[in-house]
């Protein structure tokens, strides 16, 4: 993860090093996705990864749509 000031600085970057642009979120998006994905507590023993459909379904809801957050390539 790479954090930018603006879209205007990831473009440039990206046009620096010859980088496809891939998708790009606001801290608040990041924070919301990361409390969701981790938490409540992903030491706890009884923690599970999510299922596919459990990620697309969390992405979606968070507002994050399109090709990058398909997980069915």
């Amino acid at each position: 993860m790479l954090l930018f000031r603006s879209e205007d600085h990831v473009d440039r970057w990206c046009n620096s090093w010859k980088m496809v642009r891939g998708a790009i979120l606001t801290l608040d998006q990041a924070w919301r996705l990361a409390q969701a994905w981790y938490g409540p507590d992903r030491r706890d023993p009884n923690w599970r990864r999510k299922t596919v459909d459990e990620a697309e379904a969390l992405f979606a809801e968070l507002g994050l749509t399109g090709a990058f957050w398909s997980l069915r390539h």
